[in-house]
């Protein structure tokens, strides 16, 4: 008999296929099973259209009288753009419903179990949690900490160079490199650079379908993905290809923005010291923007201040098979560290080739190094 880890197993599978799609949505997946078969399942696709729970009660029709749910993440209680999933689930006759994990969404939060609970429906939670919070780190840090997650993506060369001294740094990494990127854009709801990226390589940092191998390519390409150009003084060149995308945003620091004019959005945000933007700041502003995932691509200087200043949850780097040299620019710029106990700490997550370059992804240990 297939037991419950079973059956959320493939619902979360099932979600998987809204990763780049989704967003501002989570991504959730349901299976709705009667005497140990799926009568019904399906995902979240994109924001405004079903929720997995409605196709997979439309999909069971009457077998759903009686059945158990598996849902990846607490049905909804609120009416948003498509109706409450607890009460579709209940009016379908669904008599237990087993969820990966709660919402954090301040609007549900517990409210869809109790909804459930009230109305008879036996309701079992939590399973496979983390799992089920691995499928949408950006929907839950946002809601519980008022941030989103943050990904740094770098390439290097083996001796830990990113750029040539005159900033030329294309192409460090091979073609099968440069398009697992998309996959790391595609999920994002946001991305960032800084304005001496822009100047060094005039970047689009777009989602290019024929370089995307995923499901749903053509839609996760056209989704709205803009890119904050974190720019204190306002540098940029006005020609510059990622300020003339009226989707993206230029940020600036206070009262740079005066008397300018760009085919792009302005966005004032507040200096750490009058000639940085403060990133902390600018975090909270993308997360009132209802971004989930952001995904930083710049160099060595803003990667720095990422790791520096403890706002980078996830690091992914890609290393090529080449040496660049002493007088190459260095990965991350970081402060001189006089102790072992003061080193920033990683753990190393996923480590695998990409073509002939190697892809590493680590995030923040919280054990620290003694010396």
């Amino acid at each position: 008999m297939t037991d419950d880890s079973d059956f959320m197993a493939r619902a979360i599978r099932l979600a998987e296929k809204g990763l780049y799609t989704t967003d501002p949505n989570p991504r959730v997946g349901c299976i709705i099973v009667k005497d140990n078969h799926v009568v019904g399942q399906g995902y979240h696709l994109t924001a405004g259209e079903g929720h997995a729970e409605a196709i997979a009660i439309a999909q069971a029709g009457d077998a759903a009288q009686g059945a158990t749910a598996y849902v990846t993440l607490e049905p909804c209680s609120f009416h948003g753009r498509t109706p409450s999933c607890a009460r579709a689930l209940i009016e379908a006759g669904v008599n237990r419903v087993v969820a990966a994990m709660m919402d954090p969404h301040e609007k549900n939060a517990g409210a869809g179990f109790q909804i459930l609970t009230e109305a008879g429906v036996e309701v079992s939670t939590p399973l496979l949690e983390s799992s089920a919070r691995l499928l949408n780190p950006g929907h839950v840090k946002r809601h519980e900490t008022g941030l989103p997650y943050v990904r740094l993506k770098l390439a290097m060369s083996l001796d830990g160079k990113t750029a040539l001294a005159n900033g030329d740094s294309q192409w460090i990494t091979g073609e099968e490199a440069r398009r697992d990127v998309q996959k790391l854009r595609a999920r994002s709801s946001a991305i960032v650079t800084g304005v001496q990226t822009v100047i060094d390589d005039d970047p689009n940092m777009t989602v290019r379908q024929n370089e995307l191998d995923a499901e749903h390519s053509e839609l996760a390409a056209a989704r709205k993905r803009p890119v904050y150009i974190l720019d204190p003084a306002l540098r940029v060149n006005a020609e510059a290809s990622v300020v003339n995308n009226p989707d993206n945003v230029l940020v600036c620091i206070p009262g740079m923005a005066a008397d300018k004019s760009f085919n792009c959005r302005l966005l004032e945000i507040e200096g750490d010291d009058r000639k940085r933007i403060c990133l902390r700041s600018l975090l909270q502003q993308l997360a009132l923007e209802n971004c989930n995932e952001v995904l930083f691509e710049c160099g060595g200087t803003l990667g720095g201040k990422l790791i520096e200043q403890g706002l980078c949850d996830e690091l992914v780097i890609y290393m090529a098979p080449r040496i660049m040299g002493s007088n190459a620019r260095s990965l991350l710029n970081l402060p001189e560290i006089d102790t072992m106990g003061d080193l920033f700490d990683m753990k190393i997550t996923d480590f695998r080739f990409i073509g002939d370059d190697i892809r590493i992804t680590a995030v923040p240990n919280q054990t620290r190094i003694e010396s």
